[in-house]
């Protein structure tokens, strides 16, 4: 019987997998009309679609519409064919399906005919590289990730390496290419990672590049090094090139062919690039508008990065993911005994003694059935059957096994109690404290690492550790009880029970030398499964753009060989001590049996009950060496989480750092002399900072790409190290509570974090506005509206994006675009006083950057503080104030008309490089006129 919820559980999980192979499929070939029949046509002979409709779901039940995942769709009602050996440019508004035709070309997406003719055309066969959006980074060397499994050829790769842009930053590693960046990249910039990302497809020998705005993440020197050194460059040459991206401009000498996509995920147009132009009114403004931008000369690209690559070697110095701890020896006996306190509660001595007592005389009444029922048998042999009463002896027997279960009941009862208490505290301990870990921690530890602490070690220490705990301490009680019954009956039963005690002891120490750390390896392995994992699911789409599936098949069983191989020794250790110990039990049985028949004559009651405790006792001792073996090995998961209880962590809260409850009720922000670093023994990436900013104020921060404007914010927030003084609203920030400054400041990164739910509980997933509006749904109507998603999209449109609409894990069913959007409009919502706008809309096209930055100035508060970081000057030049960072230090800082009266200024020579010099001239001076 104990087998069956073991098969249970096994039908459950068999069911689960079942389900999820029958539901999840490639989307590799068409989906067959129901109209028509039409079959499949996948051409490798051309690059293009013909006739086809893509979506991303198969759902076609229109009452699911509006809270469809993802409801769009990309038609090509007609035919579209991209130029082979040629640069070709897709282009189009915020959410048009630009991505989508990418993914639809690699067969991401649904794909439904319209006709007999449709086809979808890519030659897989002579290679594919992609480049998604958001730059997909492997954990591993910056090497490994550019080779992504191709044979290394030192010449072109030290020639990818710098038409890329990134021989400057590997030369100021200390390790070169042969640093680790950490999970999901953390050790690099978003422009690091974009242009590692792009190695990558450069260093492929496919012949078709599938780019996804990769200029997003760059300034505009670096965009034009890429377009110049690397599309233009001899590695690109006579490769197809589809690229999508909102700077038109960077890439108007080498693009020969544009697609042009409405918000209706249809296309608008498409042809030669001047022919295009004529045709398209709007997009010919656009480039108008653009194109002086990216006409500065390339200048040499190390100046361009100096600091973006100091912050990236004081994040990573070789190694950055430390390598997993792995005690030696015993589990501590302060690790065990902090178990059993959190057990005990507040009075664990008071616990502890009740339990034993109540164990010892559980097992002391059940010993006693046992003598008793003999004692009973005995009275038939020695009086006459009728003068025995049966009622008597049924009484005290009901008795015995009536007192046995209630003490054993109140003991387990408290025990359990006791364990759910101590479960509860350990989980908060070890969730607060990862919530509490510093940035530095949080980004040297893998993800997969605090997965595998906070589920199979606290299922552990939730199940198998507290029930083995039990066990043993049950059985210990009875084993004292055992042997005082033996040794009153037959005393010589205490020899061998000693010579039984000595010899499982022996084997457990043996046992303990060897599974102890068989056990800490098979914790330790599962990790890097669940990270590979993860890893692969985020860049599937890569993965299989590639081909690579096979290597990561391979390399996903080399991590499943590494556990089961520590987890079939775990098993067969188990084994191995389980036979010793039987063998010995029935030995000791055996030779105890032929004793007592054999041996001197007794009273027949007295020799059985002994017998019978002996054979117990030889069991109980055995099982005890086991469980106490089998308690230690299971510690190692206590061991585990207690590690984590001592992590890096930032300040805890203070009563003396809570604000007063009117902060704060302006703006103002003063910084003096801020100095930064990501870790104690790095570099510094900002010097003496100083500045002011009265409420209200809109402050553009502007600078080379590294120059230290995204470490200025994460300072303000204290998510660095810091030193100096930031005053917000007149209180110093570092005197007051990390939840309580970080709750007044509304940052949107450049890619920022969405929920699982309803677009509703993003915009409000702690229900802030319940009590603050009369009517929410208005104000985060409001706020949509004024970030500018409303302006995307039609009414009539049928993926028309609702408060009601649903948003998958991370925003994945969303463009970059709109997510930014989202962010913008949660961030609108809140109405902080301070808010900061790091490359906010840097996945945004031209056209509606302007409609949001308008519209932010209508929709924030009047005495709310914006800093905004951008590359595009654009975006920033109508700001009250310019803060031009360079090399960590503030160069400028003044209204924009005062610094471009300075012809020497930095601010001066970024808008006169730019070419586009007299828009954002005109920019300032209507700005300053209103």
């Amino acid at each position: 019987m104990h087998l069956f919820p073991s098969v249970v559980q096994a039908k459950v999980s068999l069911d689960r997998v079942s389900q999820f192979l029958q539901q999840t499929e490639l989307v590799d070939e068409f989906t067959p009309s129901n109209a028509h029949g039409w079959h499949s046509i996948v051409r490798e002979d051309i690059l293009g679609i013909r006739a086809t409709t893509f979506s991303w779901s198969e759902q076609d039940d229109e009452s699911l519409t509006p809270l469809a995942t993802r409801a769009f769709r990309l038609r090509i009602d007609d035919e579209l064919n991209f130029e082979l050996g040629h640069v070709n440019l897709v282009v189009g508004p915020t959410g048009s399906g630009k991505t989508a035709l990418l993914l639809a070309l690699l067969g991401e997406m649904h794909a439904t005919p319209n006709g007999p003719e449709s086809y979808i055309g890519l030659p897989r066969s002579r290679g594919i590289a992609y480049v998604p959006q958001e730059s997909w980074i492997l954990s591993d060397t910056i090497k490994a990730n550019i080779l992504f499994g191709s044979a290394y050829d030192e010449t072109r790769y030290r020639q990818v390496v710098q038409h890329c842009g990134l021989e400057h930053d590997l030369s100021l590693f200390d390790h070169g290419d042969e640093t680790e960046v950490g999970e999901r990249g953390l050790t690099l910039s978003g422009g690091q990672k974009a242009r590692v990302s792009l190695a990558r497809a450069v260093y492929s020998a496919a012949e078709t590049l599938l780019l996804d705005d990769v200029f997003a993440a760059l300034d505009v020197h670096t965009a034009r090094w890429i377009v110049e050194k690397c599309l233009k460059g001899e590695l690109v040459r006579g490769r197809t090139v589809i690229l999508v991206t909102h700077n038109i401009a960077v890439v108007e000498g080498v693009a020969s062919y544009v697609v042009a996509l409405a918000t209706n995920g249809r296309i608008a147009n498409q042809g030669k690039w001047t022919r295009v132009l004529e045709e398209d009114a709007a997009l010919s403004t656009e480039l108008d508008v653009e194109r002086e931008e990216f006409t500065a000369d390339v200048g040499d690209i190390s100046k361009l990065s100096d600091m973006e690559a100091q912050k990236s070697a004081s994040n990573g110095q070789g190694k950055l993911v430390a390598p997993e701890e792995i005690s030696q020896g015993h589990v501590s006996w302060s690790t065990v005994k902090a178990y059993l306190s959190d057990i005990g509660g507040s009075h664990p001595l008071v616990f502890w003694g009740s339990i034993t007592a109540s164990l010892l005389l559980s097992q002391a009444f059940n010993v006693s059935q046992s003598y008793w029922v003999g004692y009973w048998a005995q009275q038939y042999q020695d009086h006459d059957r009728l003068s025995v009463s049966v009622s008597y002896y049924l009484a005290v027997y009901l008795g015995l096994i009536c007192s046995d279960f209630a003490f054993r009941w109140s003991s387990f009862v408290m025990y359990l109690s006791g364990v759910m208490r101590a479960s509860q505290k350990i989980h908060q301990a070890l969730i607060g404290s990862i919530l509490h870990a510093t940035l530095r921690w949080l980004d040297t530890t893998p993800t997969s690492r605090i997965i595998v602490r906070c589920t199979q070690d606290i299922q552990t220490i939730d199940s198998p550790l507290s029930g083995m705990l039990y066990n043993l301490y049950e059985t210990t009680a009875s084993l004292v009880i055992s042997l005082v019954a033996i040794i009153s009956a037959a005393p010589i039963f205490s020899v061998m029970g000693l010579v039984l005690i000595a010899l499982g002891g022996w084997w457990g120490q043996m046992y303990l030398k060897a599974q102890l750390p068989i056990q800490r390896e098979k914790s330790n392995t599962r990790a890097p499964i669940l990270g590979h994992l993860s890893a692969t699911l985020s860049g599937l789409v890569t993965i299989r753009a590639y081909g690579a599936q096979e290597r990561f098949i391979h390399e996903s069983y080399l991590k499943l060989n590494n556990y089961t191989r520590a987890t079939r020794t775990f098993y067969n250790l188990n084994r191995w001590i389980s036979l010793r110990l039987e063998m010995a039990s029935a030995v000791f049985a055996a030779s105890l049996a032929v004793y007592l028949v054999y041996g001197p004559g007794g009273n027949a009651a007295i020799t059985g009950f002994a017998l019978g405790q002996a054979v117990g006792f030889s069991e109980m001792i055995l099982w005890w060496v086991r469980m106490f073996n089998m308690v230690e090995v299971q510690t190692n998961s206590l061991e585990r989480v207690e590690q984590y209880l001592h992590i890096e962590h930032e300040a805890s809260p203070t009563p003396a750092g809570t604000p007063p409850a009117y902060w704060p009720a302006s703006g103002n922000l003063r910084v003096e002399n801020l100095s930064a670093r990501y870790s104690a023994d790095g570099p510094r990436v900002l010097h003496e900072v100083s500045f002011e900013v009265k409420s209200g104020e809109h402050v553009g921060i502007v600078g080379r790409t590294g120059s230290g404007k995204s470490s200025l914010a994460l300072s303000l927030l204290r998510l660095i190290i810091t030193e100096g003084q930031v005053y917000y609203d007149g209180i110093q920030t570092d005197s007051i509570n990390l939840d309580a400054l970080r709750s007044k400041v509304t940052i949107i990164p450049q890619a920022p974090e969405l929920l699982s739910g309803t677009l509703r509980e993003n915009l409000d997933p702690f229900s802030e506005f319940e009590v603050l509006a009369n009517d929410k749904h208005a104000m985060l109507n409001d706020a949509l509206r004024a970030s500018g998603l409303f302006s995307l999209q039609s009414e009539e449109e049928q993926s028309r994006i609702t408060l009601d609409s649903q948003i998958s894990s991370g925003g994945g069913n969303l463009s970059v675009g709109q997510r930014q959007i989202i962010a913008l409009a949660r961030a609108i919502a809140r109405q902080s006083k301070l808010l900061i706008l790091d490359e906010a809309t840097s996945a945004i096209d031209y056209e509606t950057d302007t409609v949001i930055q308008r519209s932010l100035r209508e929709a924030v508060s009047k005495d709310t503080t914006v800093l905004t970081i951008a590359h595009r000057l654009q975006t920033i030049m109508d700001a009250d104030k310019i803060l031009v960072l360079d090399s960590g230090r503030v160069a400028e800082f003044g209204p924009p008309a005062q610094l471009l009266k300075n012809k020497d200024s930095l601010f001066t020579k970024l808008v006169t490089e730019s070419g586009d010099r007299d828009v954002l001239r005109a920019i300032v001076e209507k700005s300053t006129n209103t």
